[in-house]
């Protein structure tokens, strides 16, 4: 059998393959509220074949949107909704996972297809946040540096939203601590210039992340996964990089982390980074083979047998993919015929099956 199509255990829960689908954005809900886009764009991923279906970012507080079209989990009263998703998941033999996040000093955004600009207050915006007054680039307006208060709020934002996760039917959680939002903005010295406990050594930029660990364990069951995304290098000299992500790594997994989901950059504007197939690959086999906590590899994976090799080499745990299953939601059951492996398909599906 191809690796590929092995299950793996992650605590009480079996993933029957090793396809994830990777958070992204859609930017189309109204005050956070879920709707039929996002039943059909999950739902579609889970007909589609992959174990793991992970929602787009999911703010954990209002100004933690990236734009003021993102889903939210702030109040209970979004849990109806996406409980219509989760339950959907279920039924087609998928799991489905959740990304909590805060987008810190990149919030306050239009959509992407808008031009991504940032959102003055006058038009829609907010205030945004961050760990220094540092602006992502030129566009885009200082953040208002937290107070020890205001991160503690921002730590119980996390562990609320936990709770809720878990009443909309989640079982697999990730925490959002890559591509520049407020969790990494913590992490790289480049946008994190503090002098107090949370800022300056390795030991203070990390403490942020380790106590919204903590706080999501005190709600989130201990027999269901929890994963952390990371950028694993912001790709410029003095920013966060691979030696850090390594060290935060191993003292997650003693923490109760399960799997590091390998990402990079999005913390410093006009980076130019080396992209290519597979191009992230090498990140999460180096944290895999330092740590020995499981990895889930991102980035240009296109293809069923790049996907396999990868698996073979033991270079991560898991397939996360995103763009190419915007391109194609059935990619998991179309590398199966490619790799001539025998998987069950949906009944509705199966005259179509090879």
């Amino acid at each position: 059998m191809n690796k590929l199509f092995t299950a793996l255990d992650i605590k009480s829960i079996r993933l029957k393959n090793r396809f994830v689908i990777s958070p992204m954005c859609q930017y189309s809900a109204a005050d956070g509220f879920a709707n039929d886009w996002h039943l059909v764009h999950l739902g579609s991923r889970a007909v589609g074949g992959a174990a793991l279906i992970i929602s787009e970012a999911c703010a954990v507080v209002p100004e933690g949107r990236i734009t003021p079209y993102d889903l939210g989990i702030w109040k209970d009263e979004h849990i109806v909704n996406l409980k219509r998703i989760t339950a959907f998941i279920e039924l087609q033999g998928s799991v489905p996972g959740i990304q909590l996040a805060h987008a810190g000093r990149k919030a306050s955004c239009v959509q992407p297809w808008k031009g991504g600009n940032s959102l003055l207050e006058e038009a829609g915006g907010w205030e945004t946040v961050g760990p220094s007054a540092v602006a992502f680039n030129e566009d885009y307006p200082l953040p208002h540096s937290l107070s020890i208060d205001g991160i503690q709020d921002v730590i119980d934002a996390f562990r609320f939203a936990a709770k809720r996760a878990l009443a909309a039917g989640f079982k697999v959680l990730e925490i959002h601590a890559a591509h520049g939002y407020l969790l990494h903005e913590f992490l790289s010295p480049i946008s994190n210039l503090r002098s107090d406990s949370y800022g300056g050594s390795f030991e203070n930029r990390i403490r942020i992340i380790c106590e919204t660990v903590k706080a999501i364990q005190e709600v989130w069951p201990a027999e269901l996964p929890l994963f952390v995304r990371i950028s694993a290098t912001d790709w410029v000299a003095g920013g966060w990089n691979l030696d850090e992500s390594i060290s935060l790594s191993k003292l997650l997994s003693t923490m109760g982390v399960d799997l590091i989901d390998c990402s990079s950059g999005g913390n410093i504007s006009h980076v130019r980074i080396p992209v290519s197939a597979g191009y992230q690959v090498p990140f999460s086999k180096k944290i895999k083979a330092a740590t020995g906590i499981l990895t889930g590899a991102v980035g240009l994976i296109t293809d069923a047998q790049q996907a396999e090799t990868i698996l073979l080499n033991e270079e991560a745990d898991l397939i996360f993919i995103a763009r190419e299953s915007l391109r194609n939601p059935y990619f998991p059951l179309q590398a199966a015929n490619t790799l001539k492996e025998m998987i069950d398909w949906p009944v509705q599906y199966e005259r179509a099956k090879k």
